[in-house]
């Protein structure tokens, strides 16, 4: 079971243009959303990746609001966040050991930040209701190609139910808000 002081978020690259035309980017953004929030009770950190923003802009506003609260974006110009040295450093001060991932595309910048991050010894954890790709075929085989070399899958609701843990107090008051 996953313990919110061994885990920290990795949102990928969820901007721009490119994040309108994902496959169902509204109930995307609405999971992100969620994930988000849901994060943030637990004080889980995050850190949160732009491609290229001065090319492809930056991250869509209605996340932005909420990752703006505690986190500031950590552009990078390779697909893989893990070949951005500030990345690179702010994950290994943070010293937690699971690594939650989400975002955009799938079989592209989430796929390669994953490889890199399992080949660094990180077990890293799939969001799979908050992540896409412009077709559900490119998800589904990113999906399956991270799986392969050791990702775990999880989604949004069972991911924060299996770090609440127990079905009492105000966060999980909160966490049902989140969540109908």
């Amino acid at each position: 079971m996953l313990k919110p002081e061994d885990c920290v978020l990795v949102v990928v690259d969820v901007q721009g243009q490119l994040a309108r035309v994902m496959h169902q980017s509204e109930a995307l953004h609405q999971k992100l959303t969620i994930l988000i929030k849901g994060v943030q009770l637990f004080d889980i950190p995050i850190l949160w990746l732009e491609q290229l923003p001065d090319k492809l802009g930056a991250t869509t506003d209605v996340l932005a609001t909420e990752l703006i609260r505690t986190t500031e974006p950590i552009a990078k110009q390779h697909f893989s966040g893990w070949q951005c040295p500030k990345f690179r450093a702010k994950l290994s001060a943070m010293g937690q050991k699971h690594i939650l991932v989400a975002g955009i595309e799938t079989h592209v910048c989430v796929y390669q930040t994953c490889m890199d991050l399992l080949d660094n010894a990180y077990p890293t954890h799939l969001i799979v209701d908050a992540m896409s790709s412009r077709t559900p075929e490119n998800k589904q085989l990113g999906i399956e190609m991270m799986q392969e070399h050791g990702a775990l899958k999880t989604n949004v609701e069972s991911l924060l139910f299996e770090l609440q843990h127990e079905a009492i107090g105000e966060r999980f008051k909160a966490l049902l808000a989140l969540i109908k």
